[in-house]
């Protein structure tokens, strides 16, 4: 009687080995299978990695408004360029308005600057230039404080450099860098678009942001940027530095009022202009990431669906070679539970390898993509148990039929196999 329960009596750690060495026996079509899986799961895994980096790289590193610092602008924080813009049609913020508007914040203790920008600026010195990537920025002398920036030489732009419109001009580091790299750069006459500018400062050093440095910018009076470039067809920016935290919210409150009265807009109309933070950033950004996750999440698990039907298959016609094996099992005394864990165990090891592989390679992959971003490398624990947990749910969902299948094998039926 003993003799004939043993087989329902091995240890998991035997039925592990036979499911592994009947796993092995079969390389190429088990590898195969375990390659649908793991893609399945490098999907979703190296998606998620590379947003979960970045996020970390956001918390960590957004400070390009300051803590209590927020952006009045024609667009929010981020939007779309392509052809289908519905902010495109809103009408630019005149530097009257922005004007207007700093003076009805003026009560409220705040430090206000307005800006204007101009991207892939070329900057010019005797016989050195730098690539045409600098950020030029027409502002006051609120910016450097709005923006978190500190003077490293020389000084500030100051109101009466605005006032006066004067050609003068603080320059980052990498700009110093390229075109005055040995001597003093204040005094200094660089030259830009045909213009030329006095450098009356150089700011610290900040550092990359998302890949992209802080430090080729160009910062010179909004009053000549405007007299250079022109007030058609460009819309103003007001930096609103609150002077605390616990007055921030009170202060945003007090900026939408002061736009839409300068914007004229009707209690019924809409807000035809954004505000927007470090956190409105951080939560746009999560928004995306949402949206990016649950596609790949989709993708991901079409991919383990078809490749749950190739678990089937190859169980399937497992299930046919050995049923001879199954047989003379069955007449040993093993029972049907004992068979279908059996067979599910086979199913479940080459969904989990699968999905170990696809873990791998998603994580280094999605990594390797971030570093390229320059964020930190993560490992997204909450998605790996995710995903491993799929991984588990496909070999059992798909492995279920052809275990049973093979449990309800009558051994005579079984011997007589061949």
């Amino acid at each position: 009687m003993s003799n004939q329960k043993r087989p329902l009596g091995l240890p998991f750690s035997e039925i592990l080995r036979m499911a592994w060495v009947s796993v092995g026996a079969h390389k190429l079509r088990s590898a195969l299978t375990m390659l649908g899986i793991a893609i399945g799961v490098f999907s979703v895994i190296g998606a998620m990695t590379v947003i979960t980096a970045l996020q970390a790289s956001i918390e960590k590193q957004l400070n390009v408004l300051g803590s209590t610092s927020f952006q009045v602008g024609k667009y929010p924080a981020i939007h779309s360029h392509g052809p289908i813009n519905p902010y495109a049609n809103r009408p630019d913020i005149t530097i009257g308005q922005a004007q207007r508007a700093k003076e009805l914040l003026a009560d409220c203790g705040a430090i206000i600057s307005l800006q204007v920008r101009a991207w892939g600026k070329q900057v010019f010195f005797e016989d050195k230039k730098t690539n045409p990537n600098n950020l030029l920025v027409g502002s006051d002398d609120a910016f450097i404080t709005g923006r978190s920036f500190n003077v490293e030489t020389g000084r500030n732009i100051t109101r009466e450099d605005v006032e006066f419109g004067r050609a003068v001009c603080v320059i980052g580091a990498d700009t110093r860098d390229r075109v005055i790299p040995v001597g003093d750069p204040l005094g200094a006459v660089i030259r830009l678009d045909g213009q030329g500018y006095r450098v009356v400062g150089v700011l610290e050093r900040k550092g990359e942001l998302f890949g992209q440095s802080q430090d080729n910018i160009v910062l010179i009076p909004i009053s000549r940027f405007l007299q250079v470039y022109g007030r058609e067809n460009r819309s103003v920016g007001i930096n609103v530095q609150a002077r605390t935290q616990a007055e921030m919210g009170g202060t945003m409150d007090r900026a939408y009022g002061a736009m839409r009265v300068v914007r004229g807009l009707q209690p019924e109309d809409s807000n035809d202009f954004e505000l927007f933070s470090n956190e409105t950033l951080v939560n746009a950004f999560d928004k995306i990431a949402k949206v990016v996750g649950a596609g790949a999440f989709v993708i991901s698990l079409i991919a383990l669906m078809a490749a749950g039907v190739g678990i089937m298959n190859i169980m399937l016609v497992s299930v046919t070679e050995r049923t001879k094996e199954i047989g003379i099992r069955k007449s040993l005394g093993a029972q049907r539970r004992a068979i279908l864990r059996q067979f599910l165990i086979e199913a479940m090891l080459i969904a989990q390898c699968g999905g170990l592989i696809g873990i791998a390679l998603g994580v280094g992959g999605g990594n390797i993509a971030a570093k390229f971003m320059d964020a930190e490398p993560v490992f997204p624990l909450m998605w790996t148990i995710i995903g491993f947990g799929f991984c588990t749910a496909i070999g059992i969902g798909f492995g279920f039929y052809p275990a049973w299948k093979a449990a309800r094998l009558d051994p005579i039926e079984a011997l007589r196999f061949e």
